[in-house]
């Protein structure tokens, strides 16, 4: 036997105040009675009054409420054996950790806003495989394709500006990361999510995509910024604030490349979603495209299933909740 619910077991606290309550409940009364009631009629009183049966009702109270305690507990016991099924897809997510990620038209930053919606569409993966490959100047995978949830929010919380020593930003490379990470896995499941301002500095991530595509990956881009352009705030070792300069001491803007991103999902049939303050549009590509799609058996595992038996308890707690109430307290008279 085992139980489903070992947290409700503290409500048998509950059950141990009842019982000390009942205890001073009977003192109270005794002592108000002797008070307020001459000593002549107490005989009288006393006489028609049980206690005993008084006692019984409390009693019944007090079983109902263990009762009770044990049916939240959920005892379970009996089992059956099942088959159960882990179907997903292989999701990669691409992001990108350049200082210009560090720029604050989208709040905190563009980097933090990232991960924030990262880590809300985790919890509502079923079932797929998901990893992370972080990049700038070069790229490398953080976390490879895992279910392990858990595991993959710890490689996420490390990630930062500071992940990638080399500067600038290199989708080309993100993107030939995961296929190299796909490389076992199923070519129609694959599925790259690429979070980026789309400033590609090696100029060769349309090619690619088009290798992507040949191996069957989507690719969804998300854009993140300002096509306008946005100053990029940098924090020095002393908490100070500055605005990000290029070797000329010339203030770099950072600017979001649309086109590019929008082309490397054309070019794989995937989509672009442009990322704003109230909706960063991962869950949205998650619901609308990415759960939508074939599924894959990921896992296969023989797991025994406990039979519920709440029931009885709960059963002889409602029958002892009925039962008090008939109970009279006068001698010589149950119902």
């Amino acid at each position: 036997m085992q139980f489903g619910n070992h947290a409700a077991i503290m409500f048998f606290w509950v059950v141990l105040v009842l019982f000390v309550f009942y205890i001073w409940a009977f003192k109270v009364r005794s002592k108000l009675i002797e008070k307020f009631v001459q000593k002549n009629l107490l005989a009288v009183i006393s006489d028609n009054f049980s206690l005993k049966k008084s006692w019984l009702k409390a009693g019944i109270l007090l079983m109902a409420a263990i009762f009770l305690v044990l049916a939240l507990i959920r005892p379970q016991w009996g089992y059956k054996m099942e088959e159960v099924k882990r179907k997903g897809v292989d999701i990669f997510i691409a992001l990108d950790v350049s200082k210009s990620m560090l720029a604050e038209d989208i709040k905190p930053n563009r980097l933090e806003r990232s991960k924030l919606a990262i880590s809300d569409m985790v919890k509502n993966l079923q079932g797929d495989r998901i990893g992370l490959i972080a990049f700038a100047g070069s790229a490398f995978i953080q976390c490879p394709l895992t279910n392990d949830y858990n595991g993959f929010m710890l490689s996420l919380n490390d990630v930062d500006t500071g992940a990638i020593p080399k500067g600038g930003t290199a989708i080309s490379l993100a993107i030939k990361e995961a296929l190299n990470g796909f490389e076992n896995s199923a070519k129609k499941y694959r599925v790259l999510i690429l979070i980026s301002d789309g400033e590609d500095h090696e100029g060769t991530a349309e090619t690619l995509a088009k290798e992507a595509a040949k191996q069957a990956a989507k690719i969804y881009c998300i854009g993140i910024g300002n096509p306008d352009g946005e100053l990029i705030t940098v924090t020095d070792y002393s908490g100070a604030k500055s605005y990000l300069k290029d070797r000329e001491g010339k203030i770099v803007k950072s600017r979001l490349n649309e086109q590019l991103l929008q082309k490397i999902a054309l070019t794989t049939g995937g989509s672009y979603i442009r990322a704003t303050a109230t909706e960063f549009g991962l869950n949205m590509l998650y619901k609308e495209r990415i759960s939508k799609m074939e599924k894959r058996d990921l896992e296969t595992k023989i797991n025994k299933r406990f039979f519920e038996r709440y029931q009885i308890p709960l059963a002889v707690a409602l029958m002892l909740l009925l039962i008090e109430p008939l109970i009279s307290e006068r001698k010589e008279q149950w119902m």
